[in-house]
């Protein structure tokens, strides 16, 4: 199936919900995913975070105790 069909596929599923509260879930979630904090940031704040989950993915991490040591 290609993305096109996907997407009307989906949208068949939304329109045939007939669950009130299910469907104000979804509006609330999108609504405070479009407000998500991840906006506020500017684009170094947001590289850096990135950059911070990449080092954890490559298994670059220390130990809290560690890191409360390096700052104190």
């Amino acid at each position: 199936m290609d993305i096109q069909n996907s997407k009307i596929q989906l949208v068949k599923m939304i329109l045939n919900i007939e669950n009130d509260k299910f469907i104000q879930k979804i509006t609330d979630f999108i609504k405070t995913e479009k407000d998500d904090f991840w906006n506020e940031l500017n684009a170094s704040e947001q590289k850096e975070i990135l950059q911070g989950i990449e080092d954890l993915d490559k298994g670059k991490k220390i130990a809290y105790s560690d890191f409360l040591k390096k700052i104190s």
